[in-house]
């Protein structure tokens, strides 16, 4: 390849992109492997062949029509892993109703907005996982339940919501149980099935991802089948995944990154999905790979120290690994070296994008050095545009930083029922404006450096400060407060308040904590509280949040 001259590059592509819907595209994929693991959740003994997946999807999805969900209707799917989860991400989709991720760490405050921004006429939810007790937090937001029959629910903060879908067996007051809803579908709902299957288009709706901001609330970004597939497959290309492969998927269902590259990666190639357990632990995903004989191996960088630190590393053979995704935050060399060395992961792959791209733009090969999956993010993944601009929108000479943009079959179709902010990120001639700061290379590779956005990455989490300080305002104590990261060496960053309390109030650190608590998701909690008189602020009154980061970060290190 020609050296370039400027700052784009287009992904080159070896073969058509899908243009199928998700439900026809399993169908196939099920016709053809019918006898291959397609999903295997260990923590719940689940373990089907792909006919039998496919049969257990079209219960769900005669079920969620059976009670009158219709294309187009937003169907919330709340809790951690589990194989109730996917069959909802594939059932929803052969429906062409649009599958909500609602994040399994939400409290009241978020799933409150989240339900009612996107208006969902449904939710699939568990019981409870670890402090969250999910089926306790919707009848506090919404007690109607208790009096309700199921289906029927008519509430006063969660207008929109009319069927709670409960997993597990247990009998819970206005609610239906999973089980029980995957055998109300009868012959009507298997015609009405087969006749969607010719009447939904490969460009509609059929995913939400809620996506944080620097201007407040979180917003709905809106993705495809075409979106979607295509991302997981060419992804799953990039890991060279083959039918009855196994891999290993210890990220989170809510995310793209559990959904997309892993779920729906699979079932593009046939390949077998493997959940080791409701969220994260580093010994439940070693033996999960070491049984399972995995060849692929998921996670954001935390993940992986966890797992390569833990003392009991060594009893594990995880000499089946070859490749996987590592996104969520930069890999430092060390890392790399030791992910390829002690976990076999030679063909280890670097990912990064963003949820409105669905959500890889870019990644690194197995054929690419260390040096470039340290270094860079890789080159932009096959039939999709990157540019990267300045100021003025002008595209920048090679090495020079700018904004990062990408335009291609990836980008979302925008934000629910949000035009304002979808024309504020995508520009009128499709180039999607990420907020981050990058430089390319000669040969197409990025360096991200920096962020416009002043987002927090936590462990993989990204972290808007915008959103938790328009939280922390209803303190009725708070009069002032900006949040922003600090420097954490296990996670990347924690996040941290400074906090102006009302003239003749006192409030302390605890009770913002106590605020805090069952309202927002824990990893939004600050983790550090500072109570301060005054802010550094520029001469025209604007926040310099990088002065308030150098000094409480120093402060940190000198109590260390």
């Amino acid at each position: 390849m020609s050296a370039l001259q400027q700052s784009y590059y287009c992904g080159e592509g070896s073969s058509q992109l899908i243009y199928q819907t998700i439900g026809s595209y399993l169908d196939n994929i099920s016709e053809q492997h019918p006898d291959t693991e397609a999903l295997v959740v260990r923590h719940q003994n689940i373990r089907w062949t792909y006919k039998q997946f496919n049969e257990q999807v079209n219960r769900l999805a005669t079920g969620l029509l059976a009670i009158g969900i219709e294309p187009g209707d937003r169907v919330g799917i709340w809790g951690p892993n589990s194989y109730e989860w996917v069959l909802t991400q594939f059932a929803t989709a052969k429906i062409g109703a649009i599958m909500v991720c609602i994040n399994p760490a939400y409290r009241l405050y978020e799933l409150e907005y989240a339900l009612n921004k996107v208006e969902c006429r449904a939710i699939i939810c568990a019981e409870s996982f670890k402090s969250s007790r999910y089926l306790d937090m919707l009848n506090e937001l919404a007690p109607e339940l208790k009096l309700s029959k199921p289906g029927a629910l008519q509430s006063k903060k969660l207008p929109h919501l009319e069927f709670v879908i409960r997993m597990g067996d247990e009998p819970s007051k206005g609610m239906f149980n999973f089980e029980q809803l995957c055998d109300m579908g009868g012959d009507n709902e298997q015609l009405l099935l087969q006749a969607l299957k010719s009447q939904l288009k490969p460009d509609d709706s059929i995913n939400i991802q809620f996506t944080s901001g620097t201007t407040g609330s979180p917003k709905g970004a809106t993705l495809t089948h075409c979106n979607i597939l295509n991302n997981a497959s060419l992804s799953a290309t990039g890991m060279q995944l083959k039918a009855g492969e196994k891999l290993c998927i210890p990220v989170p269902l809510y995310h793209c990154f559990g959904m997309v590259l892993g779920s729906l990666a699979c079932v593009s190639q046939a390949a077998t999905m493997v959940f080791p357990a409701a969220s994260y632990d580093p010994l439940t995903t070693l033996q999960a790979v070491s049984d399972e004989q995995c060849i692929g191996l998921h996670g954001v960088p935390t993940m992986f120290v966890m797992m390569l630190d833990h003392p009991e590393f060594k009893q594990y053979d995880v000499s089946s690994l070859r490749t996987g995704i590592m996104a969520g935050s930069p890999c430092p060399m060390k890392l790399m070296k030791e992910v390829i060395s002690d976990l076999h992961m030679e063909n280890i792959l670097i990912g990064y994008g963003q949820t409105e791209v669905s959500p890889l733009n870019h990644l690194t090969l197995p054929e690419d050095t260390i040096e470039k999956r340290t270094a860079t993010v890789g080159r932009a993944v096959p039939y999709v545009e990157i540019k990267i601009i300045d100021d003025n929108g002008n595209v920048c000479a090679i090495g020079e930083p700018g904004e990062v943009c990408t335009r291609g079959y990836s980008v979302m179709q925008g934000y629910w029922n949000d035009e304002e902010k979808t024309m504020e990120t995508i520009d009128s001639s499709g180039w999607l404006h990420s907020g981050d700061i990058g430089s390319m290379d000669e040969d197409g590779y990025v360096m991200i450096t920096g962020r416009i956005k002043d987002m927090i990455i936590r462990g993989g989490e990204n972290i808007y400060p915008r959103e938790i300080e328009e939280f922390l305002y209803h303190h009725p104590k708070i009069a002032e407060v900006q949040v922003f990261g600090v420097p954490d060496e296990k996670l990347g960053e924690q996040v941290c308040a400074w906090i102006q309390i009302k003239e003749g109030e006192t409030c302390t650190v605890d009770e913002v904590l106590a605020f805090c608590e069952g309202q927002i998701t824990h990893f939004k909690i600050p983790r550090y509280i500072e109570f301060v008189e005054q802010y550094p602020m520029t001469v025209t009154g604007k926040m310099q949040k990088f002065v308030m980061r150098d000094e409480m970060a120093q402060r940190l290190a000198n109590a260390s």
